[in-house]
């Protein structure tokens, strides 16, 4: 079930994890952060491409996420990759970390935003790795839409 964009200020995006995963459900959770790391994501400078979430202790976490540190703090500024608890419900949480353990896909972040609420939220998918001859099917199937396209425009201007 999508949920309507409007009120989102996007901060970092990861456009990588749609080329080498088949995604197949979104969910949206909160973040855990400190006050310096909420700072540093109102400058939009985060990156999500080496992010990934797991279990740990029985609670879901995003590992890895590039959060610089904020310009404006001082000693006690956060480090830049630390693991990060993400808040959602027990029973989604559990849900998750079977199809993990169970089905062998991945939890792999979309997306970071603010939401209309200004609360920091990361979409995560639930995914499955491709191989490498599925992203090629992919990539000629892409190449062949905008092949189509590209001939029904000018095939259209010629009657």
């Amino acid at each position: 079930m999508a949920r309507p964009t409007t009120g989102r200020k996007l901060i970092a995006q990861n456009r990588r994890a749609y080329y080498d995963y088949g995604i197949d459900e979104k969910i949206e959770a909160g973040l855990v952060l400190t006050g310096t790391e909420v700072k540093s994501l109102r400058e939009g400078k985060a990156t999500l491409g080496e992010a990934h979430a797991g279990g740990m202790e029985g609670e879901l976490w995003l590992f890895n996420a590039y959060i610089p540190e904020y310009r404006g703090g001082n000693r006690f500024n956060h480090e830049v990759r630390r693991p990060r608890k993400l808040l959602m419900r027990r029973r989604e949480i559990a849900r998750l970390l079977g199809a993990v353990q169970k089905k062998g896909m991945t939890l792999i972040p979309l997306q970071l935003y603010f939401s209309d609420k200004g609360l920091a939220k990361v979409e995560i998918g639930l995914a499955k790795g491709k191989k490498s001859y599925d992203k090629r099917a992919a990539i000629k199937d892409r190449d062949w839409q905008r092949d189509k396209e590209r001939i029904l425009r000018h095939s259209s201007r010629d009657d």
